[in-house]
């Protein structure tokens, strides 16, 4: 579990979250949604330690990440699993160089040990066999699995998505909210997802938090979304689904 207390967060005098609690629980899919704008990727980077908040408290599994020295944080930051917007993979490397990457880095795993470990993280993200393309030869989907592959490698406690069916097809997209799912479920992680994305709300939000203007506004399950009073978070649901309806008519 990810627990948020009264974090603040501010740029120049202006605030961008205000006065954020939450929980994010371990082995359900977390959804932050909102418009842009609204501090939900400066929540994200303050939940990862990219940013510091300028007061409040970040609690992984109890112990408090904020009070931490630079040596306890990294201990944290090692059970982090991030999966980026644009997947960021090296070019420069393969597949399986990739998804070694924090292998590598972290750990001193044998070589055998190593490939058994990439060769399973491949094969639970369906790329068995593709340890030696490299990125420019994979297309947009095929990017988004080597990333989660990458992700999951060092066997995270904590997955972090930054809109990751950005770019993606729909049907593509599909997949990736299922491995998101499975995976989460599979390895009992505590996963945030930030996304624009309604379709993945509906599929996979079982935790649902709506930002508005830096406050959560809103919070519930994907089945009481549709079912709001709230005129804030009605009026993003409307608006995304009239934004996916006209793309689709120029699609025509």
């Amino acid at each position: 579990m990810i627990e948020l207390r009264h974090i603040n967060k501010s740029f120049e005098g202006q605030s961008v979250l205000d006065d954020i609690s939450v929980s994010f629980e371990q082995g359900r899919t977390n959804l932050v949604i909102g418009r842009s704008g609204s501090g939900k990727t400066v929540l994200l980077k303050c939940i990862v330690g990219l940013l510091e908040a300028d007061s409040g408290d970040i609690l992984y599994s109890g112990d408090c990440f904020s009070r931490m020295n630079r040596k306890e944080k990294q201990n944290i930051r090692q059970r982090f699993g991030m999966l980026f917007q644009g997947a960021a993979l090296f070019d420069s490397l393969s597949v399986e160089e990739n998804v070694r990457f924090k292998l590598d880095m972290f750990t001193r795993m044998t070589s055998r040990e190593k490939k058994d470990r990439v060769n399973f993280c491949l094969e639970r993200v369906n790329l068995s066999g593709k340890n030696r393309l490299f990125p420019s030869e994979l297309s947009g989907g095929m990017k988004k699995r080597v990333a989660i592959a990458r992700a999951i490698v060092m066997n995270p406690r904590y997955l972090f998505c930054d809109e990751p069916n950005s770019g993606l097809d729909p049907q593509t997209a599909i997949m990736i909210d299922k491995l998101i799912i499975d995976i989460t479920r599979e390895f009992n992680m505590t996963t945030i997802v930030n996304t624009h994305d309604l379709n993945s709300v509906m599929e996979i939000g079982e935790n649902v938090v709506y930002i508005h203007e830096g406050k959560i506004w809103w919070q519930g399950t994907r089945e009481e979304i549709l079912e709001t009073e709230n005129p804030e978070l009605s009026d993003f649901v409307f608006a995304t689904k009239l934004v996916r309806q006209l793309k689709k008519l120029d699609d025509i």
